[in-house]
């Protein structure tokens, strides 16, 4: 939204005022004086009009280390959701689902521009936030996994095949999957397409942005400006992320 409109809806002013308000310096944006009626507002943008904040939505980026057991899910009437582990589920959104069974890495945000740099497919060959998965399997891993995976699975459902992924395997029935989209429930169909059955999964990162050690099930912290950068430089998503308690 334009600084002018903005100032119109969030102020006492109409609209002949706001050019002469703005041109007295009497506007401040981000802690700065601003003048031009065009200037773009943003969904954290702090905007003061005479020293008086007329908005200060602070984007927030969490960590949440899932438990097995937790919905992804805002709300549900038959199992618990991981909103009822976050002291601020109202505001808040998952980038990035977990399965009931998965544990591991989860991201909750209010800020859906971030979220959507980190969740939505890939447009194009090569890019795509890189999510690491640990799998433990019913089977023992074949010797051909990796080259199906690199190759890509088609899914009929949707007519498409996934983008390549990188297998790593630890033991017979253990292995470290790289994945760079993440469609509905695609580690456990890629498996079920060779033959295997996935027991369980862990999610140990995505992108930059690792699952913090320190996490017990349940427990969760805010990510750091550098975590949040990682995904969406700093001068793109306006002010840094409130800082951790």
């Amino acid at each position: 939204m334009r600084l002018d409109r903005f100032l119109y809806h969030h102020s006492p002013h109409g609209r002949r005022d706001i050019r002469p308000l703005l041109a007295a310096g009497r506007v401040r944006v981000d802690g700065e004086v601003e003048k031009n009626s065009q200037h773009e507002i943003g969904d954290f943008t702090q905007v003061e009009l005479d020293g008086v904040l007329l908005r200060s939505d602070t984007p927030v980026y969490l960590m949440l280390n899932k438990p097995a057991g937790y919905l992804s899910a805002t709300t549900d009437s038959q199992h618990p959701t991981v909103m009822e582990l976050i002291d601020e589920r109202q505001t808040l959104h998952i980038a990035g689902r977990l399965d009931r069974a998965s544990t591991g890495l989860l991201i909750l945000t209010n800020d859906g521009k971030w979220s959507r740099r980190l969740t939505e497919p890939p447009q194009q060959k090569g890019e795509g936030v890189p999510k690491v998965y640990l799998v433990a399997t019913a089977d023992p891993i074949t010797a051909d996994t990796h080259a199906h995976f690199a190759r890509g699975i088609y899914f009929a459902y949707e007519d498409l095949t996934t983008r390549p992924a990188g297998l790593e395997v630890l033991a017979p029935r253990q292995a470290k999957l790289t994945i760079y989209e993440g469609r509905y429930h695609q580690i456990k169909r890629m498996f079920h397409a060779v033959g295997n059955r996935v027991t369980a999964l862990h999610r140990v990162s995505t992108g930059d942005i690792h699952l913090d050690p320190g996490l017990e099930p349940g427990q969760y912290r805010d990510l750091t400006a550098a975590e949040v950068s990682s995904i969406v430089p700093a001068h793109e998503i306006g002010p840094p992320p409130r800082r951790a308690s």
